[in-house]
């Protein structure tokens, strides 16, 4: 087995733990049924969360009412200046807030502050946003029969969101909901992870300092059968925004109706690497995009397509970067890899693994497994319908594919169900705008990894990784309605 420095031997227990609530209506409230957080690396108790109830999401519903009622009805400004100052508090936190981040989701530290200082970002595109939300005057005339008539349309927030968000970016993916939400002036209903959902009790708690009128956003906890559910199919419930797995998605849609929808879901997201690229620049990035939160993101590295003249070279350096990844306690700022959100995670990836490599995939570095932890594994010699190469791994796990024709490459990236992001490495730019064209991917970048993502530019896929853009202004354009004006002059 591979070492793990400072491994605790104990899961710690304490009665006094602290018991979390809900936030409803602007109060905390709590429920009598109750389920534990965990630091994900040491098993240590952080806190016990509430049980949402039908009638503790009725009083949600109502609440969400309420502070539609009064969000909408708030001047854009003020509505920047809350999101400004929710900013500002959690730039001002943000070093807790990383290490609580790193304790519920086993997010290696650096990791986690990066992920705050983004959520600061994300919170401060939406406060100018928020400012920049108009319409568009139409040229009516431009129809027979439309002369002397003046139009224009104009965007106003489609009412109450439903938020569903994952526990691998527990803060900046509230974040990517909540803050266009609010600047388009949309109250929320936010049902984070259970796995991580500390962090978003503390961002209601700075959403409140920054003056967020009651019921403008409210925080329920509990399952995706339940919660979720009644999140979807309640009619009072304008759009859903949830990020999760393609199976999820595809139910979400089915269950709700008319009701927009904007799904973010999975990817087996691929890389390729012309032999005229800078391997100096595109190793490191790879193998960052590869391990970075064990691999637990929609957009890690799991498919490398390198050209066969440079693959054995890429091979070498690729795992001389490997090994020098630390695995370990995310708390930890010399940690590069910390544990899977559970150990039924780890044994699913160790059990994908070994079925590929019985089926002819050979191992070039990792396999090991130890609870929650996975070793950084690359694998070789695999086959597009391997598990490890045609589903989404969301593990420490790459393979490395060798390819002969620029072409074949990018017919190999299409080869998926998949089509969120994608990476190219080249120096050639007819190579990469090829790519630009032919990829059927919501992203493509160029000199870069799959991984990269900044937050305010349009994020989503197509196929089955999603319907609908994230990145604020694109977020507001989904949770605002467009009604149209025209005035007949004659």
């Amino acid at each position: 087995m591979f070492t793990l420095t400072g491994m605790a031997n104990t899961i710690y227990s304490d009665s006094m733990t602290e018991s979390f609530k809900m936030l409803i209506g602007g109060h905390w409230l709590p429920a009598e049924e109750l389920f534990e957080i965990t630091n994900k690396y040491n098993g240590e108790l952080l806190g016990r969360v509430p049980t949402c109830d039908k009638e503790i999401f009725e009083m949600a519903v109502r609440a969400a009412r309420d502070g539609f009622e009064t969000l909408s009805n708030t001047p854009s400004y003020q509505r920047a200046r809350i999101l400004s100052k929710t900013s500002q508090l959690i730039d001002s936190a943000k070093e807790d807030l990383a290490e609580l981040i790193a304790q519920e989701a086993g997010k290696p530290i650096k990791q986690a502050l990066t992920e705050v200082e983004r959520a600061v970002q994300t919170f401060q595109f939406a406060s100018e946003e928020a400012k920049n939300i108009h319409g568009k005057t139409v040229p009516m005339d431009a129809a027979v029969g439309s002369e002397g008539k003046v139009g224009f349309y104009l965007r106003f927030p489609a009412g109450i969101v439903g938020a569903i968000t994952p526990f691998n970016f527990p803060l900046n993916l509230v974040a990517h909901k909540v803050a266009p939400a609010i600047a388009a002036g949309c109250s929320v209903i936010l049902k984070p992870s259970s796995l991580t959902p500390l962090i978003a009790i503390k961002l209601g708690e700075i959403m409140q300092e920054a003056e967020l009128p009651a019921g403008g956003l409210n925080i329920v906890f509990g399952s995706g059968d339940a919660v979720g559910s009644w999140m979807v199919t309640d009619p009072r419930i304008a759009l859903i925004s949830f990020t999760g797995s393609p199976p999820a998605g595809k139910k979400i849609k089915e269950s709700s109706g008319l009701k927009k929808v904007v799904l973010e879901l999975g990817s087996n997201s691929a890389v390729i690497i012309d032999e005229t690229a800078d391997l100096d620049s595109a190793i490191p990035l790879c193998v960052k995009g590869s391990f970075n939160f064990a691999g637990q993101s929609c957009i890690s590295v799991q498919r490398i397509y390198v050209h066969k003249q440079i693959f054995d070279k890429f091979v070498e350096s690729f795992l001389g970067e490997v090994k020098k990844l630390k695995v370990g306690n995310p708390s930890s700022k010399e940690t590069d890899v910390g544990p899977m959100i559970t150990e039924t995670e780890s044994k699913r990836i160790e059990s994908w693994v070994n079925e590929a490599v019985r089926q002819g995939a050979k191992m070039l570095i990792g396999g090991k497994r130890q609870s929650q932890f996975f070793q950084p594994t690359v694998l070789t010699n695999v086959k597009p319908e391997m598990k490890v190469v045609a589903n989404e791994v969301f593990a420490p796990l790459v393979s490395l594919i060798p390819f002969a024709d620029f072409e074949e490459a990018l017919n190999l990236v299409n080869d998926s169900v998949y089509g969120l992001q994608a990476g190219i490495f080249t120096r050639d730019i007819q190579k990469a705008f090829a790519a630009v064209k032919k990829l059927k991917v919501g992203g493509v970048m160029i000199n870069d990894v799959s991984t990269y993502r900044a937050d305010h530019m349009p994020y989503g896929g197509v196929k089955e990784s999603g319907l609908g853009r994230e990145g604020v202004k694109y977020a507001v354009e989904e949770m605002t309605d467009i009604k149209m004006v025209c005035f007949n002059l004659i």
